[in-house]
């Protein structure tokens, strides 16, 4: 393992990707640009989507499987959580009221394929992430 180096503020691991089967690659991909995300490569097998820091948000289809079909096992983390819902709105997508939490303030968004996505303010303050 590597040490974090002297006077460096901010994590030095990081999540490199994470995957969500879905039933519309090219459908979910635009419902992830609504949202701030960059695309890196979209064919009709997959696509790779970055978010802040780095992490690769790789999308793929779903097929028969019902188990890719669940709720997705990650959220998306905004530092203003009401601007984020506005957003969301006036692209168009549908969400919950923002839910006020003892560390996160959430609200949900449906996904092209129905699923709840939870979108959350962030936690990490002023530090460097």
């Amino acid at each position: 393992m590597t040490a974090r180096p002297e006077g460096h503020r901010r994590p030095i691991v990081a999540i490199g990707h994470v995957s969500l089967a879905v039933d519309d690659i090219g459908a979910t991909t635009a419902f992830f640009l609504k949202f701030g995300l960059r695309k890196i490569f979209e064919n009709d097998e997959i696509a790779v989507l970055e978010l802040r820091g780095g992490t690769h948000l790789i999308l793929s289809g779903a097929g028969d499987d019902e188990k890719a079909r669940r709720k997705p096992s990650f959220d998306l983390m905004f530092d203003d959580i009401e601007a984020a819902r506005s957003t969301a709105q006036e692209q168009g997508l549908q969400t919950t009221p923002i839910q006020v939490g003892r560390i996160h303030s959430s609200f949900m968004v449906k996904t092209p394929d129905g699923r709840d996505l939870t979108v959350t303010s962030s936690h990490a303050g002023d530090r460097a992430v």
